[in-house]
């Protein structure tokens, strides 16, 4: 393989990257604590923080507020696992590039 097609390959494997990790920025990832539910988009920015009003007593509040802290880690658990899944295609095995 000369380099001209080396570089060719090497460029199209890198859009290729971006196209799929601007997929995953673009997505909506939901994360869920009994009575908590965030969203998050794939580039980490929390969009939505929803509380289940109706199960809380006013006395209840510090345990809502780590209902959410689970919430919000379960959605960026989401999307660190989903771009795992598809980059790693791209990455082959080498963890933290994205």
């Amino acid at each position: 393989m000369n380099i001209q097609a080396m570089m060719k390959q090497a460029q199209k494997l890198q859009k290729d990257m971006m196209e799929e990790k601007n997929k995953i920025d673009s997505e909506i990832f939901e994360g869920k604590s009994s009575i908590v539910t965030v969203k998050v988009k794939g580039t980490k920015e929390i969009l939505e923080i929803n509380i289940d009003s109706e199960s809380i007593e006013s006395d209840e509040m510090e345990m809502v507020q780590d209902m959410i802290i689970v919430a919000i880690n379960d959605a960026m658990k989401q999307i660190d696992k989903e771009t795992d899944k598809r980059m790693g295609k791209y990455t082959q095995g080498m963890p933290g590039l994205f």
